[in-house]
């Protein structure tokens, strides 16, 4: 009995323990993001020294991704704000604003006084912003925002819109311009201790600048974030596709879940009521997948791009990126494969070169018939970075593909020209930006990853939606461009040990138990936090473990391993 019941005491001082340790720890994170809004007070000042528009010439916009792109609503200009950038050490923000010219093919970057806070902003209907959210350097904290923000293009002006009873502060939501509305959908928010995904729908009025919440009837879809938002054609409503959340299967183990289903949102009647159903499109649908590029294509259509699909285990993330193109008509409630047509195949030039009998067409078509069906071919390309990482892109080039409309081909017949190349294709990615403008898709930046590498992309493309054919390289990748540094465990503690956790102790003035306190680990002279961490691991991982449960995650285990020592250390 003196044994069992010493066992259980021990246990229950051991989780004990662990609570004082998670207090402590939740202290220290609420104090990071008190640091964190001070940070983004900092970038608010040197904003506000700016006093006067200042227009420059520049290169091509640093590698991005998760940035505005919209096209200028009267002018033949696309316009670039923001983003964010992590070169497995830091997180940097961008508060930048540029317009591209699309005759010229040149950029042009405007500083304007008194632009939004950097961050993860949502820029939709062109020029409205709302929302976002800014991270701390080490990608650990998390502010977002709930500003409504519009750039006033004709006097080259910031404006922040001061309107109560708008959503709470989120990222990754979606917003459209409905008629004289501006319409918000989704979005999460996360911090250290916990995260929240939404499925609420707020209106902005153009006409009265006010906020009000909309109550929609029907089934509605699950909260989400990085959904797919379109408006109709008629203005009535939106269409929703897909998103990504994630959900807390057990204590401390969190599973992401891709969505791919599909609703509309429209007014019903003229009293303003709005109403959800659930829509079963037809057609060739996109496979299952997250962080896709949307933009509104001519008629109406919606054009995704890429994406990605994590494949989630116990203790690995392995994501399948795409790089294929899907259009979506709202009319037809039919989605359609974006496949390239490509330029003339070498069939159609031999045919449009000679005029053979009966004979002939009979040996091409037997010696077609013995090839086999052309599909697409796999092609292979290894990049090599500046630090010696090859990158591995694999890119599908689509086979011959058949003309259906007798006008097409006679249009191909009447080309000139000799056999083209394989077909150039972006690389597969997820997060680029992409909009349309004269007709034409245009791709920028985005990130893939290479086994625990993320690498942000600065290239540009752009692909004519009217003909389908290939792709133009307006920016082409700089391997150069790909940094990425390792950062180890010790260093990441000896940044937190710099950051201080001073007044912690006063604090905590509660009384300890002294028979806990003699277990641990004692600090020796001299010893340094990290050299005290690496010296008592393995004891204060079993704590961890003890507390979290066997089902926890290794590397999240060892993360609050370190967390608890490093607090120890701090109150001996």
């Amino acid at each position: 009995m003196g044994k069992k019941g010493k066992k259980e005491k021990k246990v229950k001082g051991a989780e004990k323990t662990a609570a004082k340790m998670e207090k402590k720890v939740s202290k220290r994170s609420k104090r990071e993001e008190e640091d964190l809004e001070a940070l983004i007070a900092e970038f608010q000042t040197l904003d506000a020294k700016k006093t006067q528009v200042v227009e420059t010439s520049c290169p091509p916009p640093s590698a991005r991704l998760n940035a505005s792109f919209s096209a200028h609503p009267e002018k033949d200009e696309l316009i670039m704000f923001g983003g964010e950038y992590f070169n497995g050490k830091k997180t940097y923000l961008y508060n930048d604003l540029f317009f591209y010219n699309i005759k010229k093919n040149s950029w042009v970057k405007s500083e304007i006084p008194n632009p939004p806070p950097p961050g993860q902003q949502c820029c939709h209907s062109q020029l409205w912003v709302f929302g976002g959210e800014f991270a701390s350097p080490n990608g650990e904290q998390f502010y977002h925002y709930k500003d409504l923000w519009v750039l006033h293009l004709a006097t080259h002006t910031w404006e922040n819109i001061k309107a109560p009873g708008g959503p709470s502060g989120r990222s990754g939501h979606r917003m459209v311009l409905s008629k004289r509305q501006l319409l918000v959908f989704g979005g999460f928010h996360e911090s250290t201790r916990d995260f929240i995904y939404y499925n609420d729908v707020y209106s902005f009025s153009l006409d009265t600048f006010s906020w009000s919440r909309l109550a929609p009837s029907g089934s509605a879809p699950c909260p989400r974030s990085a959904c797919q938002m379109t408006s109709t054609p008629d203005g009535t409503g939106v269409i929703i596709y897909g998103g990504y959340s994630k959900v807390r299967v057990k204590k401390d183990v969190e599973k992401g879940a891709i969505h791919s289903d599909m609703f509309l949102l429209r007014r019903d009647g003229k009293d303003e009521k709005w109403l959800w159903s659930r829509l079963n499109p037809s057609g060739n649908k996109p496979p299952p997948r997250s962080g896709f590029s949307l933009a509104v294509g001519p008629a109406g259509r919606a054009v995704l791009f890429g994406g990605v699909c994590d494949e989630e285990e116990e203790e690995t993330l392995e994501g399948d990126f795409f790089n294929d193109v899907f259009l979506y008509d709202t009319v037809k409630n039919r989605w359609f494969s974006g496949l390239l047509r490509g330029t003339k195949t070498e069939k159609k030039k031999q045919r449009r070169g000679r005029k053979g009998g009966a004979g002939d067409k009979e040996e091409e078509r037997s010696k077609e018939e013995e090839a086999g069906p052309q599909g697409p071919t796999e092609v292979i390309k290894e990049v090599v970075t500046e630090d010696g990482t090859v990158m591995t892109i694999k890119e599908v080039i689509p086979g011959p593909q058949e003309e259906e409309e007798e006008e097409e081909e006679e249009e191909e017949e009447e080309e000139d020209g000799s056999a083209s190349a394989p077909m150039v294709e972006p690389c597969p990615r997820s997060s680029a930006m992409a909009t349309v403008r004269q007709g034409k898709l245009f791709l920028y930046g985005g990130m893939f990853e290479v086994g625990d590498r993320q690498f942000t992309l600065s290239d540009f493309y752009c692909l004519d939606l009217h003909k389908m054919d290939q792709w133009e390289v307006l920016v082409e990748m700089d391997p150069k461009t790909q940094e990425w540094l390792e950062e180890s465990e010790s260093e990441e503690d000896e940044e937190d040990e710099a950051g201080g956790a001073q007044g912690e102790e006063e604090e905590d003035s509660e009384e300890e138990e002294g028979d806990e306190e003699e277990e641990h680990p004692t600090v020796q002279d001299g010893e340094t936090v990290t050299d005290y961490q690496d010296r008592t691991e393995q004891y204060w991982i079993g704590l961890a473990r003890a507390n979290m449960g066997p089902d926890a995650r290794d590397k999240k285990v060892a993360k609050v391993a370190l967390a608890m020592a490093q607090v120890f250390y701090e109150d001996r």
